[in-house]
Protein backbone atom coordinates (compact mmCIF):
# COMPACT_ATOMS: atom_id res chain seq x y z
CA UNK A 1 0.00 0.00 0.00
CA UNK A 2 2.87 2.57 0.72
CA UNK A 3 4.71 1.78 -2.36
CA UNK A 4 1.25 2.17 -4.19
CA UNK A 5 0.84 5.63 -2.20
CA UNK A 6 4.92 6.35 -2.93
CA UNK A 7 4.64 5.57 -6.40
CA UNK A 8 1.51 7.84 -7.11
CA UNK A 9 2.96 10.62 -5.24
CA UNK A 10 6.02 10.62 -7.22
CA UNK A 11 3.85 10.42 -10.72
CA UNK A 12 2.38 13.60 -9.41
CA UNK A 13 5.45 15.72 -8.52
CA UNK A 14 6.80 14.56 -12.13
CA UNK A 15 4.14 15.50 -13.62
CA UNK A 16 3.70 19.05 -11.86
CA UNK A 17 7.17 19.56 -12.48
CA UNK A 18 6.99 18.92 -15.56
CA UNK A 19 3.97 21.42 -16.44
CA UNK A 20 6.09 24.06 -14.18
CA UNK A 21 8.63 23.89 -16.27
CA UNK A 22 6.41 23.86 -19.39
CA UNK A 23 4.84 27.07 -17.73
CA UNK A 24 8.44 28.64 -17.48
CA UNK A 25 8.81 27.95 -20.69
CA UNK A 26 5.98 29.32 -22.00
CA UNK A 27 6.50 32.44 -19.38
CA UNK A 28 7.73 34.75 -22.63
CA UNK A 29 5.03 34.09 -24.50
CA UNK A 30 2.46 34.27 -22.16
CA UNK A 31 3.55 37.76 -21.62
CA UNK A 32 4.33 39.03 -25.10
CA UNK A 33 0.64 37.61 -25.88
CA UNK A 34 -0.79 39.38 -22.62
CA UNK A 35 1.23 42.85 -23.90
CA UNK A 36 -0.26 42.13 -27.68
CA UNK A 37 -3.91 42.04 -26.48
CA UNK A 38 -3.44 45.23 -24.51
CA UNK A 39 -1.63 47.19 -27.44
CA UNK A 40 -4.59 46.16 -29.68
CA UNK A 41 -7.25 47.23 -26.70
CA UNK A 42 -5.36 50.64 -26.33
CA UNK A 43 -5.02 51.19 -29.98
CA UNK A 44 -8.81 50.38 -30.88
CA UNK A 45 -9.81 52.54 -27.77
CA UNK A 46 -7.70 55.78 -29.12
CA UNK A 47 -8.91 54.77 -32.31
CA UNK A 48 -12.32 54.71 -32.08
CA UNK A 49 -12.03 58.47 -30.32
CA UNK A 50 -10.16 59.55 -33.63
CA UNK A 51 -12.15 57.90 -36.17
CA UNK A 52 -15.34 59.69 -34.41
CA UNK A 53 -14.40 63.27 -34.79
CA UNK A 54 -12.61 62.24 -38.27
CA UNK A 55 -16.34 61.31 -39.10
CA UNK A 56 -18.07 64.23 -38.23
CA UNK A 57 -17.23 65.94 -41.10
CA UNK A 58 -18.72 63.14 -43.06
CA UNK A 59 -21.53 61.62 -41.53
CA UNK A 60 -23.49 63.40 -39.31
CA UNK A 61 -26.20 60.93 -37.76
CA UNK A 62 -24.21 60.28 -34.13
CA UNK A 63 -25.71 56.91 -34.49
CA UNK A 64 -23.86 55.65 -37.07
CA UNK A 65 -20.78 57.05 -36.36
CA UNK A 66 -21.08 54.67 -34.06
CA UNK A 67 -21.75 52.02 -35.45
CA UNK A 68 -19.10 52.44 -37.95
CA UNK A 69 -16.55 53.16 -34.61
CA UNK A 70 -17.43 50.34 -32.46
CA UNK A 71 -17.24 47.64 -35.66
CA UNK A 72 -13.41 48.87 -36.41
CA UNK A 73 -12.67 49.02 -33.03
CA UNK A 74 -14.13 45.22 -32.24
CA UNK A 75 -11.92 44.12 -35.76
CA UNK A 76 -8.63 45.60 -34.03
CA UNK A 77 -9.44 43.83 -30.64
CA UNK A 78 -10.18 40.70 -32.88
CA UNK A 79 -6.87 40.94 -34.08
CA UNK A 80 -5.01 41.83 -31.51
CA UNK A 81 -6.97 38.13 -29.59
CA UNK A 82 -6.11 36.08 -33.20
CA UNK A 83 -2.71 37.64 -32.62
CA UNK A 84 -2.24 36.87 -29.44
CA UNK A 85 -3.33 32.84 -29.63
CA UNK A 86 -0.38 32.51 -32.73
CA UNK A 87 2.09 33.71 -30.05
CA UNK A 88 0.73 30.74 -27.64
CA UNK A 89 1.15 28.48 -30.35
CA UNK A 90 -2.66 27.47 -30.15
CA UNK A 91 -3.16 27.15 -33.85
CA UNK A 92 -6.24 24.50 -33.31
CA UNK A 93 -8.14 27.16 -31.42
CA UNK A 94 -7.35 29.92 -33.32
CA UNK A 95 -8.62 28.09 -36.50
CA UNK A 96 -11.76 26.98 -34.26
CA UNK A 97 -12.77 30.40 -33.42
CA UNK A 98 -12.66 31.31 -36.98
CA UNK A 99 -14.37 28.66 -37.93
CA UNK A 100 -17.12 29.02 -35.50
CA UNK A 101 -17.06 33.14 -35.91
CA UNK A 102 -17.75 31.70 -39.69
CA UNK A 103 -20.80 30.00 -38.92
CA UNK A 104 -22.58 32.33 -36.30
CA UNK A 105 -21.74 35.13 -38.83
CA UNK A 106 -23.84 33.10 -41.43
CA UNK A 107 -26.73 32.18 -39.11
CA UNK A 108 -27.03 35.60 -37.75
CA UNK A 109 -27.09 37.14 -41.37
CA UNK A 110 -29.66 34.71 -41.93
CA UNK A 111 -31.84 35.43 -38.83
CA UNK A 112 -31.46 39.40 -38.71
CA UNK A 113 -31.68 39.59 -42.90
CA UNK A 114 -34.77 42.38 -42.73
CA UNK A 115 -32.48 43.82 -39.79
CA UNK A 116 -29.18 44.06 -41.36
CA UNK A 117 -30.88 45.49 -44.56
CA UNK A 118 -32.20 48.42 -43.13
CA UNK A 119 -29.24 48.84 -40.57
CA UNK A 120 -27.29 49.09 -43.93
CA UNK A 121 -29.41 51.00 -46.03
CA UNK A 122 -28.68 53.96 -43.12
CA UNK A 123 -25.38 53.74 -43.18
CA UNK A 124 -25.53 54.42 -47.22
CA UNK A 125 -28.41 57.23 -46.98
CA UNK A 126 -25.35 58.92 -44.60
CA UNK A 127 -22.66 58.14 -46.61
CA UNK A 128 -24.65 59.65 -49.71
CA UNK A 129 -25.55 62.37 -47.97
CA UNK A 130 -28.81 62.95 -50.01
CA UNK A 131 -30.92 62.91 -46.79
CA UNK A 132 -30.27 64.71 -43.61
CA UNK A 133 -32.05 66.09 -40.43
CA UNK A 134 -34.00 69.12 -40.72
CA UNK A 135 -34.80 68.41 -44.92
CA UNK A 136 -38.17 68.16 -45.80
CA UNK A 137 -38.62 65.42 -47.90
CA UNK A 138 -41.61 63.52 -49.41
CA UNK A 139 -41.66 59.12 -49.85
CA UNK A 140 -43.90 56.58 -49.43
CA UNK A 141 -46.92 59.05 -49.49
CA UNK A 142 -46.05 61.12 -46.92
CA UNK A 143 -44.56 63.95 -46.39
CA UNK A 144 -42.81 66.18 -43.77
CA UNK A 145 -39.45 67.50 -41.96
CA UNK A 146 -36.56 64.50 -41.06
CA UNK A 147 -36.03 64.97 -37.21
CA UNK A 148 -33.50 61.49 -37.20
CA UNK A 149 -32.16 58.81 -38.83
CA UNK A 150 -30.93 56.27 -36.83
CA UNK A 151 -29.75 52.92 -37.96
CA UNK A 152 -32.90 51.45 -38.94
CA UNK A 153 -35.45 54.09 -39.12
CA UNK A 154 -35.83 57.42 -40.60
CA UNK A 155 -37.95 59.55 -38.28
CA UNK A 156 -40.46 62.60 -40.33
CA UNK A 157 -42.36 65.04 -38.33
CA UNK A 158 -45.61 65.80 -40.63
CA UNK A 159 -47.43 69.28 -40.77
CA UNK A 160 -50.14 67.66 -37.87
CA UNK A 161 -47.06 67.34 -35.53
CA UNK A 162 -47.53 63.49 -36.04
CA UNK A 163 -44.11 61.57 -36.23
CA UNK A 164 -44.27 58.91 -39.05
CA UNK A 165 -41.02 56.05 -38.67
CA UNK A 166 -40.06 54.57 -42.27
CA UNK A 167 -37.36 51.74 -42.54
CA UNK A 168 -34.02 52.75 -43.87
CA UNK A 169 -34.81 50.35 -47.08
CA UNK A 170 -38.22 51.97 -48.14
CA UNK A 171 -36.48 55.30 -48.41
CA UNK A 172 -33.47 53.93 -49.79
CA UNK A 173 -35.53 51.30 -52.39
CA UNK A 174 -38.13 54.15 -53.31
CA UNK A 175 -38.02 57.70 -55.24
CA UNK A 176 -38.43 60.25 -52.87
CA UNK A 177 -38.43 64.46 -53.21
CA UNK A 178 -35.92 66.56 -50.92
CA UNK A 179 -36.70 69.75 -50.68
CA UNK A 180 -33.41 70.54 -48.56
CA UNK A 181 -30.93 69.22 -51.88
CA UNK A 182 -32.13 72.88 -53.62
CA UNK A 183 -32.28 76.63 -52.51
CA UNK A 184 -34.81 77.63 -54.44
CA UNK A 185 -38.49 76.53 -54.91
CA UNK A 186 -40.61 77.65 -58.10
CA UNK A 187 -44.15 79.13 -57.32
CA UNK A 188 -47.01 78.95 -60.19
CA UNK A 189 -50.53 81.12 -59.52
CA UNK A 190 -53.29 80.46 -62.15
CA UNK A 191 -55.34 83.73 -62.45
CA UNK A 192 -57.99 85.30 -64.55
CA UNK A 193 -58.81 88.89 -65.37
CA UNK A 194 -61.55 90.73 -66.54
CA UNK A 195 -61.98 90.73 -70.45
CA UNK A 196 -62.23 94.71 -70.06
CA UNK A 197 -58.84 94.93 -68.60
CA UNK A 198 -55.70 95.96 -70.64
CA UNK A 199 -53.52 92.98 -70.69
CA UNK A 200 -50.19 94.71 -71.68
CA UNK A 201 -50.81 96.23 -68.17
CA UNK A 202 -51.60 93.10 -66.40
CA UNK A 203 -48.69 91.51 -67.63
CA UNK A 204 -45.95 94.80 -66.08
CA UNK A 205 -48.20 94.95 -63.12
CA UNK A 206 -47.73 91.28 -61.87
CA UNK A 207 -44.04 91.11 -62.55
CA UNK A 208 -43.61 94.21 -60.70
CA UNK A 209 -45.65 92.94 -57.74
CA UNK A 210 -43.41 89.28 -57.94
CA UNK A 211 -40.32 91.40 -58.35
CA UNK A 212 -41.18 93.39 -55.37
CA UNK A 213 -41.86 91.10 -53.00
CA UNK A 214 -38.96 88.96 -54.20
CA UNK A 215 -36.21 91.13 -55.17
CA UNK A 216 -33.69 88.11 -55.99
CA UNK A 217 -35.37 86.37 -58.51
CA UNK A 218 -36.80 89.50 -60.35
CA UNK A 219 -34.98 87.95 -63.45
CA UNK A 220 -36.77 84.62 -63.06
CA UNK A 221 -40.47 85.98 -63.54
CA UNK A 222 -42.69 84.17 -66.31
CA UNK A 223 -46.28 85.74 -67.59
CA UNK A 224 -48.07 83.38 -69.97
CA UNK A 225 -51.95 84.09 -71.03
CA UNK A 226 -53.21 80.66 -71.25
CA UNK A 227 -57.12 80.46 -72.21
CA UNK A 228 -60.15 82.61 -72.86
CA UNK A 229 -62.13 81.53 -69.90
CA UNK A 230 -65.88 81.96 -69.01
CA UNK A 231 -65.63 84.98 -67.51
CA UNK A 232 -61.89 85.88 -67.16
CA UNK A 233 -58.74 85.69 -69.62
CA UNK A 234 -56.45 82.97 -67.54
CA UNK A 235 -52.72 83.36 -67.22
CA UNK A 236 -50.48 81.83 -64.97
CA UNK A 237 -47.22 83.33 -62.90
CA UNK A 238 -44.19 81.38 -62.60
CA UNK A 239 -41.38 82.53 -60.33
CA UNK A 240 -38.50 81.51 -58.02
CA UNK A 241 -38.43 81.93 -54.23
CA UNK A 242 -35.80 81.06 -51.28
CA UNK A 243 -36.71 77.88 -49.75
CA UNK A 244 -36.41 74.24 -49.04
CA UNK A 245 -39.68 73.28 -47.62
CA UNK A 246 -43.02 72.40 -48.75
CA UNK A 247 -44.31 74.40 -46.65
CA UNK A 248 -42.22 77.39 -47.56
CA UNK A 249 -43.78 77.21 -50.76
CA UNK A 250 -47.10 77.61 -49.53
CA UNK A 251 -46.11 80.41 -47.58
CA UNK A 252 -44.68 82.16 -50.68
CA UNK A 253 -48.00 81.73 -52.48
CA UNK A 254 -50.34 83.12 -50.47
CA UNK A 255 -48.19 85.89 -50.15
CA UNK A 256 -48.18 86.40 -53.48
CA UNK A 257 -51.73 85.98 -54.02
CA UNK A 258 -52.59 88.42 -51.78
CA UNK A 259 -49.96 91.22 -53.21
CA UNK A 260 -51.07 90.81 -56.55
CA UNK A 261 -55.30 90.93 -55.48
CA UNK A 262 -54.07 94.60 -53.42
CA UNK A 263 -52.36 95.63 -56.86
CA UNK A 264 -54.86 94.67 -58.99
CA UNK A 265 -57.74 96.30 -56.77
CA UNK A 266 -55.72 99.64 -56.74
CA UNK A 267 -55.26 99.50 -60.39
CA UNK A 268 -58.96 99.33 -61.03
CA UNK A 269 -58.38 95.65 -62.41
CA UNK A 270 -61.30 92.60 -61.09
CA UNK A 271 -60.66 88.90 -60.98
CA UNK A 272 -64.29 88.12 -62.39
CA UNK A 273 -65.60 85.21 -60.38
CA UNK A 274 -67.87 82.76 -62.51
CA UNK A 275 -71.31 84.60 -63.31
CA UNK A 276 -74.33 83.27 -65.24
CA UNK A 277 -76.57 84.73 -66.97
CA UNK A 278 -80.62 83.68 -67.21
CA UNK A 279 -82.76 84.07 -69.96
CA UNK A 280 -86.45 83.59 -69.51
CA UNK A 281 -89.12 83.18 -72.41
CA UNK A 282 -92.00 85.69 -71.18
CA UNK A 283 -93.88 84.17 -73.63
CA UNK A 284 -94.12 80.33 -72.79
CA UNK A 285 -94.15 81.82 -68.94
CA UNK A 286 -97.40 83.67 -69.82
CA UNK A 287 -98.55 80.77 -71.36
Amino acid sequence: MDDQFQSAWSKLLEKLSTWLEALIISLPNFLLALLTFMIAYWISRHLQAYLNKLLKAIIKQASIRGLITNIISVLVIMLGVFLALAILNLDGTLKSLLAGAGVAGLAISLALQGTLSNTFSGIFIALKDELNVGDYIETSSYSGEVVAIDLRNTKIKEADNNIVVIPNKLILDNPFKNYGLTRQIRTTIECGVDYESDLNQVEELAKSCIAEIFPNNSMNIEFYYTNFGESSIDFILRFWSEGKENLKAIEVKSLAIKQLKKTFESNGISIPYPIRTIIRNEQSSEN
